[in-house]
């Protein structure tokens, strides 16, 4: 845990790692897809809102203290309930979920994950903000369009230096270690996950990118069945997306002294507080009775 550039405050990266199908969602909409998921305006990448994240962490700690709403580390990290916000704000901010790595189908090596130079570049902006500096993002080349970074013995090449991710082919041109060796160690908890992310990461230029977390996602087609007949009942059949499985997000997660009157807490004892009570997986999302949204989670601190 680190000082941040506010003074008195403390600053950390959350890693998300689905381990099932996310669906972030956005509401209704008028498309194809009825229930799409959450994007970013400009960028139309996908998110997880950080209201929807603290809430999940807020449920999480509660949890952990025994169940109890009026706990008074709880109150003091997220705030009072809803009848009550007159009373102080909650020590600990979030910021949105952002994309960091897609999963995307390869010709071989099953799937790899996909991240771009805009991405890379905006991971180094906030990671910086807690202090987790040494990112390569400014230190990446793609010399031409098709243009991609792998590691050099990677199970995704096809003859040579050749990939093939969904209807796309990529020419390999260099490394993308130096960025995998950041990102691994801080994401993943198990060595499996972080030496097959070392060997699947991909780097694609900003476009390709785009496209592939706007279209590569999964869309199913979802049924309420009339219980006599055995049909589908009358307007029941919709289309609902989901971010796949191995789709990996980071956020950043804030602390500030306790503002709660009579419980006087430094941030550090606030962010402390957060990082015990949330457990190494979390349910994200809607869906889930039905095992959607589980992820990993993992927080990174500066050394």
């Amino acid at each position: 845990m680190t000082t941040t550039a506010v003074e008195s405050s403390q600053a950390c990266l959350l890693f998300l790692h689905a381990q099932t199908p996310v669906h972030p969602g956005s509401g209704t909409a008028l498309g194809v897809i009825d229930l799409p998921v959450q994007r970013e305006r400009h960028t139309l990448w996908p998110t997880v809102p950080g209201s929807s994240l603290k809430g999940v962490l807020r449920d999480a700690c509660r949890r952990q203290g025994g169940g109890s709403a009026e706990n008074e580390p709880l109150l003091a990290a997220f705030g009072p309930e809803t009848n009550q916000p007159e009373k102080h704000a909650g020590a600990v901010a979030i910021t949105d979920a952002r994309i960091l790595a897609f999963p995307v189908r390869s010709l071989r090596g099953v799937f790899a994950w996909v991240t771009c130079p805009a991405v890379l570049e905006r991971m180094r902006r906030d990671a910086a903000l807690a202090d987790l500096d040494g990112s390569p993002a400014a230190a990446l080349s793609l010399p031409q369009r098709n243009a991609c970074l792998c590691a050099a013995a990677s199970p995704l090449l096809v003859e040579g230096d050749r990939l093939v991710l969904e209807e796309f082919e990529f020419q390999r041109t260099a490394d993308a270690d130096p960025v995998a060796a950041w990102i691994a160690p801080r994401a993943f908890a198990d060595q499996c996950t972080r030496d097959r992310f070392t060997s699947h990461l991909v780097v694609l230029d900003d476009d390709h990118f785009t496209h592939l977390v706007r279209h590569a996602t999964e869309v199913v087609a979802r049924i309420g069945l009339d219980y006599e007949k055995k049909t589908v009942k009358n307007g029941a059949l919709f289309y609902q997306e989901f971010l796949p499985a191995e789709t990996l997000f980071y956020a950043v997660v804030f602390a500030n002294a306790s503002r709660r009157e009579n419980y006087d807490k430094a941030a550090a004892d606030m962010l402390r507080y957060v990082v015990a009570g949330v457990p190494k997986v979390l349910q994200i999302g809607g869906d889930e009775t039905t095992g959607k949204g589980l992820c990993a989670v993992r927080f990174s601190f500066s050394q």
